[in-house]
């Protein structure tokens, strides 16, 4: 009975401040933002990932393959750490973070992490997915984002917008042309 009351009073502090815990705001960012605030930009598939406790937290860390390098030096294969993921029977989400599994097609906007190998900047912001046609074979990109409300800070509302469905040649036209801006900024 003392143990059991032990581990409710332990518990409950979690539980009290579970809703604000799993609060996260996003500001909307431009393809030129993305750009101009990551490392590099590749087209990835993902390989693996695998969760674990660091700190107190858990983390999941994915291997993701490089298809095309767009911006920045990258090695064939890259670790990519995320908060959140899955270790034994508990569960961490945090809204707003990509999350990858073996097979994914994406472009993702890396930022080095102080921890070691890369972090998606803005997160689901800066994540692209890859769809192909199954009948066409055509392949169009999809932003994370499009589906989570993110902040814009022009009209000071929440709002379910970004790239949808839209042809990998003009997306990857569009990441050129922003990419070039950046690199003249940083001149």
């Amino acid at each position: 009975m003392r143990t059991r009351m032990r581990i409710v009073i332990s518990l409950l502090p979690a539980i009290l401040f579970l809703p604000v815990l799993r609060a996260t705001t996003l500001a909307r960012l431009s393809l030129d933002q993305l750009a101009e605030g990551s490392d590099a930009v590749a087209r990835v598939r993902c390989a693996g990932a695998e969760s674990r406790w660091e700190n107190g937290s858990i983390w999941t860390v994915a291997t993701l393959e490089v298809v095309e390098a767009m911006k920045g030096n990258l090695p064939r294969e890259i670790a990519v750490r995320l908060p959140g993921g899955r270790v034994g029977h508990l569960i961490a989400t945090v809204d707003g973070t990509p999350k990858f599994k073996p097979g994914d097609e994406a472009v993702v906007f890396l930022e080095r992490s102080p921890a070691g190998g890369f972090t998606v900047a803005g997160w689901v912001e800066g994540t692209f997915r890859i769809l192909r046609d199954p009948r066409t074979g055509t392949e169009t990109v999809t932003q994370d984002s499009s589906a989570f409300a993110v902040f814009d800070t022009a009209t000071r509302a929440f709002r379910a917008e970004g790239i949808r469905r839209m042809p990998i040649g003009e997306f990857r036209a569009r990441i050129a042309a922003a990419v070039a801006r950046s690199m003249e900024k940083s001149k």
